[in-house]
This record gives C-alpha cells, structure tokens and sequence, in this order.
C-alpha cells in the first residue's frame, strides 16, 4: 500500500523525466519532509555515484527519500508493536502509547486521533490504521516532543499576588550588540517582547526639541527617541502574551522631559496604560494578579508620597508641579558603586571622585535631590521603584506596591549570606536583579541562582546568545509562553523555611533516567566541506546546588546525519520545582576545543515521558528545523 501512495505522491515530478537536486529539494517540501541541505546534498551524491550523470531517476529518490526518512530506531519501535511489520492497528497504537509513552489517561479515542491527524495513506487511515509512514510522521510530531504539551498551555493559577511569579526580565532592552558601542535599536523591544518578556527595561535621557531620547547614558550606543519605542511597545505588546507588561524607566530626564514622557505614554497607549488602581480602590496589602491586570502596561519608576495621596491629586488639576524626593529614598541602578563604570556616571566624574573618598561619614550627609514630574509619578500605581537598604528595613517600612532593584554583586552576596532572609523578602516585594556595569560585552550571569531565592524579574541582556538565556528562553516556554511562571509554593509561603542550600522537607525526590538513543541530522561542523560532525552530547541539570550536575556522551565520529549513542543517564533531583534540563549537542574539534551545534533547554517538570524527540536550537535562539535527538525519558 506504502508503495502505490508513494509513487502516486511523486510521479507527477518525475513527469517530465528525472530530476536534479534543486526537483529534489522541491519535492521533498512538497512532501512537508524537514532536510538540512549538506546533508540531503551528501544523500544525493551517494546516489548519483552508482551511476553517471547529476540527475536521479524515481528509484533513486525513493533510495534518497528512505535514507532520509526511514530511521532504523523508528522502524525496531513500529515493528514491535506492528502484527505484520506494515500496519499498526488502533488497539495496538493504544499499547504502545500506554506502555512506552507512559500514557496512562491515553484510550481508543486518542489512538484514532493521532492516526486521523499523522496517517497520510487515506485507504490505511479509513481501516482506523497506521502504516510505518504514519508513525514517522508521529515520533517527528510535536506531539511527541520531549517538552509536555500540556504546558504550550497557560495551566497555571493566574490569580495569585504578582509578587506570586517569576516574570520574563530583559536589561537593557534597546541594545542589540553590546553595551558601550553596540546600535540602540526598536528591533531590540520588538524582539523581546515577541519573545513574551514582560518587564523591559527603557534607559531615558533629555533629547534635543524637548523629545526624550533612549541610550546607554555616557556610553557611544546611538540613540532612539521615547516616543519611537512607546509606538513599538503599543503595537507589540500583548503579541504574544496578554498578561501585563511593565516599563522599567531608568529615568535621567528633566521634570520638563519627564512630562513629555508621561504626554506620550498616555496618548500612545490610551487604555492599555494602567494610570489608576484597578476597580479603584487600593488593598494596602496585597498587589493585584496577572490575571486582572491582562492587557496592562504598568510603568516602574521612582514616585512622589504614597497611592492614596495620588488619588487624592487626581481630582484637582496640577500640571507642571514637580517634587524633590531624596535620593535615599529612591533606587537606581546608578548609585550602586559596585556595580559603576565611571563611563555610566551621572554626574561629572569629580563628584564621583570626592565620592568615593569622602568618608562613609560625610557621605550620609550628601543626599542628591532628584526632580519627579508629578505627571509622571502619577502614572505609578503598583510598581514604585523604591531604594533597597536592607531585608530589615523592607520589613518594617516598605509597602507591597514598593518594589526594590538589587545589582548582581550585592545581590549574589546577600543569597549567600541571608537566603533565609532573601526569601522572605521576595514572598512580600517585587524584586529585579539587574548585570553589573562592568559586564562591557554585555555579558549575563546565571539567573538560576536568583531564582532559587524567588526573584520575580531577574533580568538579562535578551542581545547576549550564551547559556544564560537558554535557560531564560527554557524557564519561559513553561505556561504558555505568557512571560509568568508561578513561584513553588516554598517560595510563596511568607512562613517558609526552605533555603536552596538547606532544602530540609522541601524536597521532592525525583529519579530521572534519560536514555540518548541518537541525533538526526545534526548541523555539520563548520570544519566539514561535506556534511560532517563529531558529536557528542551534554545534559546538564540547572537548580539548588545539590542538584547541579553535567554528564557527558561519547563522541560518534564523523557522523552528523544519524549519530547513535545508546547511553543512559541517571539523576537524582532533590528540588524538581526549581530545576532545568539542558541538552547540548558539541562538536569535538580537539580534545580541547568543542564547537556548539545547537541545545535544548526546559523545566525538569515540564519533561514527557517515554520515546521523545528534542528539537535543537541554534547558537542565536533560532530552531534548526531538522536537526533533533531522540531519547527514551522516564521518572518517577
């Protein structure tokens, strides 16, 4: 039968007599079969060697097409499950994903959808079959993609206090090389929010014509006006997720360009700008849901007085009044000296200098003044950009809607030094981790470990490929892909106890075991003329510290088409809630030297069961269409 569908399938190509690669690359999408073209080159030259000539008969491309399609661990899985080694009926299809798939929930109705939806033989599909062509396309299939797909879906509760969730963070959002010379650009916003971040990051400085202007103060990136990047944020904004969206304003603006930020905030987003407390009334104590803040931009800055004298402001005219506040009581990623490059300095560098030596003693006494556009400061409800002092003093003073930015140095220091601490921080208040200055190349640090401590907005330079975003980009694809991924409760309870070096009864003991049975169609090594890798394979666990681990494949030489490793590793995860799996496929050049090939990163929880394909990722986020590994993943 497989045979009449396929020369049915083809014949009219091959009409007008055999074709060349290019006929060839043609049919095969017609075919919707994924190729990477060195390799489906390399397949073609093998063929075309049994004869002369650089065209192939229907013969050869149904060689060419086997080669590249029919897996052998495809095959030994169909033909365990199939009666004749041809046809997989309904009720066994049932078995094999019941027995191998761990689908326990799965019954007859699930079978015939999967044969309905993969089947491409009509007269196989109306007997409720599936023909070995089917399966392929199945195992190929989304469906059974190592990420569960349960979790493509928003499955979360979405009505917990903000402060509930971790959210998708970018720093420095214009930029999209590095930090000091790198192009500011709208692309940068663009493709952040394309990407479901929610909280970007907007560094605002006074522009000529009384138009605010966005750049990297102090620093050669090139500049981009306020208004251009609020047109961009309201056409993107709710793309791709409709969970509300934040506008972290580095603010350096003049209370006169300030008003025209407020101007263009409100008239360029209209309704979606949250300019006044949901429903009105304001509950001191406790901050609002995603849920009932959807299709909201929130603006983060510094603010003058509380809500309730906003409120109170809002029914009398006040145009063009400016406060001082102390620069004790706002934040700004600025002042955190250890985190300064004297090229990112405010003012000029002899006040930094006298700063810098003037005894702790006369510093307290230099307060800076800075001017806030009540017009602006209006516009701050929920997220009131407030200077972090110290765990003790959040406590005491600080109010739920007051949300702190802490530098990766200090905050590194504090996880260490006052997890406990930490953690009952983040359970009450928004907290947003921002890179040192020092980071020139724009380079990130690890957000796992702020994570651990339950950080909402641990924000990354989005521009800056590298393990870091992987596994932002993995954490994020959870729920949806909405930019919110609830917290564990352990790190919701403001009684909780867990620390991430002392999990205690935290922990849920989680036994994984990943069989890596092969690759298909990796992408060649930069060093091959021809099609050529070898590959080896690197999982890697992300988490609290007793879960971190790395295990390494062998390397298959001089086969990037379909590498077979057969190897199994085990893990044991204390904290599967907080975890990451990492998948990353090298190229060993030397003993020393590897080159990257491409990765996949996810939540240990969001992990499928059974025989699962891992789709690749490339070096700049961009899934490599045909390039994947299989593997047999089980867990209990």
């Amino acid at each position: 039968v497989s045979h009449t569908w396929f020369w049915n399938l083809i014949q009219n190509d091959f009409k007008t007599g055999n074709i060349d690669l290019e006929g060839c690359m043609r049919l095969l999408e017609k075919m919707q079969i994924n190729f990477d073209e060195d390799h489906l080159k390399h397949i073609f030259k093998k063929t075309l060697d049994k004869h002369s000539g650089d065209l192939i008969s229907m013969d050869d491309f149904r060689a060419l097409y086997r080669a590249l399609v029919h897996r052998p661990e495809f095959e030994e899985l169909f033909k365990a499950y199939s009666v004749d080694g041809k046809i997989l009926p309904d009720g066994q299809l049932l078995k094999f994903l019941v027995k191998e798939q761990f689908q326990t929930e799965a019954n007859e109705t699930t079978a015939l959808e999967i044969i309905m939806k993969y089947e491409p033989i009509d007269e196989v599909r109306k007997k409720r079959q599936m023909s070995f062509e089917g399966f392929i396309r199945y195992m190929n299939s989304d469906e059974c993609s190592i990420f569960k797909s349960q979790h493509k879906t928003i499955y979360q509760d979405m009505n917990q206090p903000l402060c509930d969730y971790f959210i998708s963070s970018s720093h420095n959002t214009y930029l999209i090389a590095d930090q000091l010379m790198g192009p500011s650009h709208l692309w940068g916003y663009t493709s952040a929010l394309l990407k479901g971040c929610r909280c970007l990051e907007i560094d605002c400085w006074d522009g000529n014509n009384n138009e605010p202007i966005v750049y990297h103060g102090h620093t050669l990136t090139s500049k981009i006006p306020f208004r251009s990047v609020i047109h961009v944020i309201d056409k993107y904004a709710f793309m791709s997720s409709a969970y509300p969206l934040v506008l972290s304003l580095e603010n350096h603006c003049s209370p006169k360009q300030q008003e025209v930020m407020a101007d263009c905030l409100k008239t360029i987003l209209g309704d979606k700008l949250l300019s006044s407390p949901i429903g009105g009334e304001v509950d001191m104590t406790r901050l609002p849901s995603p849920e009932a803040l959807k299709f909201k931009v929130l603006v983060k800055n510094k603010k003058v007085g509380t809500l309730e004298q906003t409120l109170l402001r809002m029914e009398d005219e006040y145009r063009g009044e400016t406060e001082e506040v102390s620069d004790s009581d706002v934040e700004s990623e600025s002042e955190d000296t250890d985190d300064t490059l004297p090229i990112q300095s405010k003012g000029p560098s002899k006040r930094r200098a006298e700063r810098r030596t003037s005894l702790p003693a006369q510093k307290k006494t230099k307060v800076k003044k800075t001017k806030i556009a009540l017009a602006l400061s209006d516009l701050v409800i929920y997220t009131k950009s407030q200077k972090f002092v110290s765990f003790e003093h959040s406590m005491q003073h600080q109010q739920c809607y007051e949300n702190n930015s802490i530098g990766e140095s200090l905050a590194r220091k504090l996880a260490k030094s006052s997890a406990k601490e930490f953690i009952s921080h983040t359970t009450r208040f928004i907290t947003r981790i921002y890179p040192k200055g020092t980071r020139m190349s724009s380079s990130n640090y690890n957000p796992q470990e702020f994570w651990n401590v339950g950080c909402q907005m641990v924000a990354l330079n989005f521009q800056t490929p590298g393990t870091q975003m992987e596994l932002q980009d993995g954490k994020f694809l959870d729920n949806g892909g909405c930019g919110y991924v609830l917290k564990p409760q352990f790190l919701r309870d403001r009684n909780t106890t867990f620390t991430p070096r002392n999990v205690g009864g935290y922990s849920k003991p989680m036994s994984l075991s990943i069989r890596l049975i092969s690759g298909h169609q990796l992408p060649p090594s930069s060093m091959s003329k021809t099609n050529k890798a070898d590959p080896k394979v690197q999982i890697e666990i992300y988490g609290v510290p007793e879960d971190q681990a790395r295990k390494k494949s062998s390397v298959i030489k001089s086969n990037a088409l379909c590498p077979k490793w057969n190897e199994t590793f085990s893990f044991n995860i204390q904290v599967p809630e907080l975890a990451m799996i990492r998948f990353c496929v090298e190229d060993e050049i030397s003993l020393s030297n590897n080159e990257f090939l491409g990765q996949y990163t996810l939540p240990v929880l969001s992990l499928n069961t059974g025989y699962r394909n891992i789709p690749l990722i490339s070096k700049d986020g961009i899934k490599l269409e045909s390039a994947s590994l299989f593997a047999h993943v089980w867990y209990y």
